[in-house]
């Protein structure tokens, strides 16, 4: 099924867009359905939607869900649409579980877009939890010591460290195989 959809290239990458897995779905699947809803609280800077997709209502046990997060302000899109793009992104992801879209893959254009689009700045907003919980502050991956940061968005502190990966883009790293890409 996946021949069937259009790709974009990205970075040498094939991925499918959310919008065209959401058209195959909608043809394949007349009697699915597809919803989305908020699961973070609605003060919070960090937007967080669950989405769930069932192929045939008749048969709801058999349903594909997945999460996807936008913080608020960070990046262009985030800073009027977060809800709309974390709830695209989380569409795309359930999709993808079902098997529509895969190349390479869970992810889709969209999401690979938003991840390259972050600069190193916005980069270091982002907290990752189970980094802080364990204390990182040498990541074993690089062999190189992690800064300590503080969540612009949380007031947290967590650690992190910045490098050009093999193909020259700036990523962060959080330690324990977390990382977020950049241009």
């Amino acid at each position: 099924m996946t021949e069937q959809l259009p790709t974009i290239n990205i970075k040498g990458k094939d991925y499918v867009q959310v919008k065209d897995r959401i058209l195959y779905f909608n043809q394949e699947y007349p009697n699915g359905s597809i919803s989305t809803e908020l699961v973070s609280p609605v003060e919070s800077k960090t937007v967080v939607v669950k989405a769930t997709v069932i192929p045939d209502v008749k048969n709801p046990e058999r349903k594909f869900c997945d999460y996807s997060q936008a913080v608020i302000g960070q990046g262009m899109v985030n800073q009027t649409a977060a809800m709309e793009n974390a709830s695209t992104s989380a569409v795309g992801r359930a999709l993808g579980f079902m098997g529509i879209g895969i190349i390479e893959s869970v992810a889709s254009a969209d999401e690979i877009t938003k991840a390259i689009s972050q600069t190193p700045q916005d980069s270091n907003e982002i907290t990752r939890e189970p980094v802080e919980q364990v204390g990182i502050k040498h990541c074993s991956e690089h062999d190189t010591d992690m800064k300590e940061k503080i969540s612009k968005n949380t007031g947290k502190p967590y650690f992190s460290h910045s490098r050009k990966d093999e193909n020259g883009n700036w990523e962060t790293c959080f330690g324990s195989g977390y990382k977020a890409f950049s241009q």
